[in-house]
């Protein structure tokens, strides 16, 4: 069959299929006209409305469909983020903690770099030496003024937000505004076509819906891809042990500080991420269920936010339970999973949500023009994310592996039977010459070099020995502590800049 793409239906909402949703229909494949979008989406499942953190991706992408920043701030409860922060990964002790920020070091060889640290600034963190926003991260500042046009900084960003009212927004924009087609019902059925793909879905109030090309985004339930495809998945639970969270919404005083990055803070079988919004925190507790039960990590998060706000209610705290995993194929036939039902990892450095924008960048950056290529596609798809997993696995465990804690859960994290192959390779190379871009050759590496240098460094992982200082690299890193002054007088508070966005315009006028 060699039909032209022109109809999408999208199956599930929440944030990845109101994205998809917005992002197709804002493309210049649906310019024309010929391309239309429909989301069917069950009018009584609640999303799982927990992820909170982005990368600088999303900037782009709310740029990209049309909504301004000061609305996406305000109707989400948004607010900044410029990276995360670990503390007592490394060895539990009050002074443990690292910044991995948005901003990169200084484009120069990273050798350099490294001897000009060691040699001018050894009591700086390395984040702190290499960049400025680490400082600004400290002050709690936002990373721009309110007269920078939208999505400009002075400093590299992404956002927290409020998931459920983020997926509110989009869905509300794709409707209003990119003429999106929008199905409550349940799905009851897949019809399949000739070639094995999907010719409709079966609803139950609307009957059948016909399309070309199927989006899954049905979350853990996986409708299409897994249920009706049977596409396998694979357990990475042997390398990333976490598989459930608490998660509770605290509310905050008026006026309190906005925290510019995650926190992430180790416990004795997980972490607890912490986020900062203008009306509450996100708080969760992320552990093992093999090494601390239930009612351990109630009292773990019940300890935890005690300690940073003692005055704050009794909230309840949601219990989730997640695989660790992906599909073994992400684009079947003409069925492509975006989001939860592509596969998830615990929330460790945000990747949810950066995942499925960059499907769906490749997907409409390479958009099947018509059936009989789709297979090509498929191909280069599938390659191109298994890739991707991959290195996000590696990724999230060099946070464990580097770690010197000493509780069960934390020596089985480094124990080597639990370590992948290339990051063992890897780290043993990281000894002799710092990570590069030969190590992580792809365009749009979900985690590039620098990455790996903030956690390396961060968690004191050995400087090469055989570094010499170079004059350049010396000067550039004081003049990274000038613009760490500079900007710290220049930018306001996070609380200041987000609260005037309620106010009328001009509030902030003078900054």
């Amino acid at each position: 069959m060699d039909k032209a793409i022109e109809r999408i239906v999208i199956v599930g909402g929440g944030t990845a299929g109101w994205l998809a949703a917005s992002l197709l229909a804002a493309s210049r494949h649906a310019a024309s006209g010929r391309l239309s979008v429909t989301l069917i989406e069950a009018p009584d499942i609640p999303t799982i409305g927990v992820g909170e953190g982005t990368w600088p991706t999303m900037r782009e992408t709310l740029a990209r469909i049309g909504i301004g920043e000061a609305e996406f701030l305000a109707a989400c409860d948004g607010s900044f983020k410029q990276g995360s922060r670990f503390d007592g990964w490394v060895t539990g002790g009050a002074d443990d903690r690292y910044l991995h920020p948005f901003t990169p070091p200084p484009a120069m060889p990273t050798r350099e770099l490294l001897a000009a640290w060691q040699a001018d600034a050894p009591d700086l963190p390395f984040a702190a030496a290499m960049c400025a926003q680490a400082h600004v991260c400290d002050l709690d500042l936002a990373p721009r003024q309110r007269s920078m046009p939208d999505y400009q900084g002075a400093a590299n960003y992404a956002y927290h937000l409020d998931a459920g009212k983020f997926a509110a927004l989009l869905a509300s924009h794709a409707l209003q505004r990119l003429g999106v087609r929008h199905i409550a019902d349940h799905v009851t059925g897949v019809q399949r076509d000739g070639d094995g793909g999907i010719a409709s879905i079966t609803t139950r109030q609307h009957g059948d819906i016909g399309g070309d090309l199927f989006i899954d985004c049905s979350g853990h339930a996986a409708l299409l891809i897994g249920g009706h495809l049977g596409v396998e998945w694979i357990d990475r639970s042997d390398i990333l042990f976490n598989d459930r969270a608490l998660a509770a919404q605290v509310p905050v005083a008026p006026g309190s500080p906005i925290a510019s990055q995650t926190v992430a803070t180790a416990h004795a079988a997980g972490w607890i991420w912490d986020i900062g919004l203008p009306g509450r925190r996100g708080i969760g507790c992320v552990y093992a269920s093999r090494f601390m039960d239930d009612d351990a990590a109630e009292a773990t998060l019940r300890a935890y936010i005690a300690r940073v706000l003692p005055d704050a209610p009794d909230v309840p705290a949601r219990r989730l339970s997640f695989p660790t995993g992906h599909r073994a194929r992400f684009w079947e036939g003409n069925c492509v999973a975006i989001g939860l039902s592509a596969g998830f990892i615990e929330p460790l450095e945000a990747s949810a949500i950066v995942m499925i924008e960059l499907s769906l960048r490749a997907l409409i950056d390479n958009f099947p023009a018509r059936r009989a290529a789709m297979p090509i596609h498929a191909e280069r798809f599938n390659e191109l994310f298994r890739y991707r997993w991959d290195r996000i696995v590696d990724f999230l465990k060099l946070h464990y592996a580097l770690s010197q804690r000493p509780e069960p859960y934390w020596l089985a994290q480094r124990d080597p039977a639990h370590l992948p192959s290339r990051l063992v390779e890897q780290l043993q190379l990281w000894r002799d010459q710092p990570p590069s871009a030969w190590d992580f050759p792809r365009v749009d590496e979900i985690f590039s070099a620098e990455s790996h240098q903030y956690i390396l460094y961060g968690m004191g992982f050995p400087v090469p020995t055989d570094l010499a200082p170079a004059d350049h690299a010396t000067a550039s890193l004081a003049e990274i502590r000038q613009r760490a002054r500079a900007l710290a007088a220049a930018l306001p508070v996070n609380r200041d800049y987000l609260d005037a966005l309620q106010r009328p315009t001009g509030a902030l006028a003078a900054q």
